[in-house]
């Protein structure tokens, strides 16, 4: 190898070690930059020549050339923001996004997103997060999208089941609506005509609730209650009715508009029997027949019968605040009905069938009660305490507007509405490669595919190879400062290195060239 040779390979050391040192300080320049992932530079000697002294062959290499510079996609630390749209991966995986300008697709590790003012999931470029539409059970459904979000509703549900659980009635109160028979003195006291249909000094306790249409317009639904009696083992009897306001009631039974009737409003009405101890053990609910025997009196006490059941065993009324299909609300009270899809649900052995059969009742016994009753916890109960409801619940909601958003580690992304409700939305779209090194980097945290890379496999957060999704979390940087400025100061000394064979060279030189002088 001549003294230019040696002065060549000094050169490639420098060349080399200053690609070297480049990666060095775009790692140490990206070292706070969310998502980046570093770079380390691999070298590898380049041709050889061939020296042939005394019968052998040696080889002089003539210097250094930068072989690979390889990405490492280890994990990032994990930092908070209070961001619910910044994601990071744990795991395998890269989000998807697409420029819109463009239509090009692009990988990248930086969750840092945001809504724009069209809604869309976006990045800090602008390029548009991917992802599926969800559906109720926040599965995946259809192609790839665009992830937006709108300023959307979600939509009201009508009252079910209305609860009265941990509500006492007092054992000391007193008869106050008296009638020749105390079973149906509240029913007959109503007038849904009247400007207060059934005067509050005739009842014990009454307490009231909100329910909702298929609308999501709310309506109050009120429990009246009073003393009935006592029978000779002890037992509390009381009556109860179950109303809405008149003005509001569209039912149609019959053929018969219930609206502007005595009966205009009266939903339920019934019995309720408690224990010596004072729990809850019986009761009785009836409605209106849906085949009237007396249509120009809707108050006729032949026209109320036993009420059905519902799906989860309790009494059935029937409502209409719409002038639509008749809305089916079970009255839970803390006792159901195991048989309520078996044949009427009732045992009438004391042969009473409706309310004008009930005049005939001469003791409790007499009063028809479930086939098989289920008492809850929780159930009404009539203590020697003041009458007072706790707590009271429904399962309908009115109409409800988009408050917020959260994002779960399967990376399915729910609406939160001012209804209370829930939603699922979107399930956010991740991608991984077979050779991850192969990707090529567009700068701005993304990576495109390459045939190197190998075309990207898409799933779910959570599914097999992908890792899960941590929102208001943002991966940081994978660069090791400390590591980086190791590097630096062997790439320096090395490079210095270099540049004193080049010197050496230089000196040699002109010592030959010295000799002719």
């Amino acid at each position: 190898m001549s003294i230019t040779g040696s002065m060549y390979a000094g050169v490639s050391g420098l060349g080399a070690q200053s690609q070297a040192v480049s990666v060095i300080s775009n790692n140490l320049a990206n070292a706070s930059t969310t998502g980046f992932k570093s770079s380390s530079t691999n070298f590898e000697d380049v041709f050889y020549s061939s020296l042939s002294t005394g019968g052998s062959t040696d080889q002089i290499g003539h210097g250094v050339t930068v072989s690979s510079v390889d990405v490492n996609f280890e994990q990032g630390s994990y930092e908070d923001s209070s961001s619910v749209t910044d994601m990071a991966i744990d795991g395998d995986g890269f989000f998807i996004v697409v420029d819109p300008d463009t239509g090009d697709t692009y990988y990248t590790r930086a969750g840092d997103f945001e809504l724009d003012e069209n809604g869309y999931l976006c990045d800090s470029s602008g390029n548009i997060v991917q992802g599926w539409v969800a559906d109720s059970d926040g599965d995946a459904t259809g192609v790839l999208t665009d992830i937006q979000i709108l300023e959307s509703q979600s939509a009201p549900s009508a009252t079910t089941e209305i609860s009265f659980p941990s509500m006492n009635i007092d054992s000391d109160s007193e008869d106050n609506c008296v009638a020749s028979n105390a079973y149906t003195a509240l029913f007959n006291a109503y007038d849904g005509t009247a400007d207060t249909p059934l005067a509050e000094s005739l009842s014990a306790y009454e307490t009231s609730i909100t329910v909702y249409d298929e609308n999501g317009t709310a309506h109050a639904l009120t429990l009246t209650l009073d003393a009935a009696g006592t029978n000779d083992s002890g037992e509390l009897v009381y009556e109860y009715t179950l109303t809405c306001d008149p003005d509001e009631d569209q039912r149609v039974v019959d053929g018969v508009d219930v609206g502007g009737t005595e009966a205009a409003g009266l939903l339920m009405a019934g019995t309720l029997t408690f224990s010596t101890g004072g729990q809850l053990t019986s009761m009785t609910a009836f409605t209106l027949d849906e085949t009237l025997t007396n249509a120009a009196d809707l108050t006729d006490e032949s026209n109320w019968v036993l009420a059905g059941f519902g799906d989860n065993g309790y009494p059935l009324a029937l409502a209409n605040f719409t002038g639509g299909e008749d809305q089916e609300i079970e009255l839970n009270l803390g006792l159901s009905n195991d048989l309520a899809n078996t044949g009427t649900g009732w045992d009438t052995s004391g042969g009473i069938d409706s309310l004008d059969d009930i005049t005939a009742a001469t003791d409790v016994s007499d009063l028809p009660e479930f086939s098989q009753i289920s008492r809850e916890s929780g159930a009404l109960t009539s203590y020697d305490s003041s009458s007072a409801t706790y707590s009271v619940s429904q399962d309908g909601y009115a109409a409800g507007t988009l408050q917020n958003l959260i994002i779960d580690e399967n990376g399915v992304i729910s609406g939160l509405y001012s209804n209370g409700q829930s939603e699922e939305l979107y399930v956010v779209a991740l991608a991984d490669f077979t050779n991850e090194n192969g990707l090529y980097s567009e700068g701005s945290n993304l990576w495109s595919a390459t045939t190197e890379s190998g075309q990207a496999v898409i799933g779910t957060a959570g599914s097999a190879g992908f890792g899960e999704i941590a929102s208001s979390t943002l991966e940081s940087s994978n660069v090791d400062t400390a590591t980086e400025m190791t590097k630096l100061i062997i790439a320096q000394s090395v490079f210095q290195a270099n540049s004193k064979v080049i010197t050496t060279a230089n000196t040699l030189l002109e010592t030959v060239i010295g000799l002719k002088r």
